[in-house]
């Protein structure tokens, strides 16, 4: 047997391979990595954050990226279509703009971070 380590998106796996010269058994190692990755999860702490300062209106992702720039801060009054975050997904910088007219309660989420169709980046009232 041979133990790896391996990071994904900045979380490290300890992943242990059995070696037995059949090309099958590396594959029957992969769902070992992923067994993990429920109890590490980052989303639970972005899911909790706004519970603290949350808004009536959140601000969605409406596809899975990357958030590359944090346009608008909290207490900022922003208009309906104005940017509030820019989520790079496919290589292309995508806004999400303000639902409707307002002031940003909370920011959900940091430069960096990944995020997936629906997740809330950001809460207005």
């Amino acid at each position: 047997m041979k133990s790896y380590t391996i990071t994904v998106n900045g979380t490290a796996y300890e992943v242990t391979v059995e070696e037995n010269g059949n090309a099958a058994a590396p594959v029957a190692a992969a769902p070992k990595a992923a067994a993990p990755a429920p109890k590490a999860a980052p989303a639970a702490p972005k899911a909790a954050a706004p519970a603290a300062g949350a808004g009536s209106v959140k601000v969605s992702a409406a596809v899975p990226g990357k958030v590359v720039k944090i346009v608008a801060s909290v207490g900022q009054s922003v208009k309906a279509g104005d940017s509030v975050v820019i989520v790079e997904s496919m290589k292309m910088e995508i806004p999400v703009v303000a639902p409707q007219d307002g002031t940003i309660a909370s920011i959900d989420v940091a430069e960096g971070a990944a995020v997936e169709n629906g997740d809330t980046l950001a809460t207005m009232n």
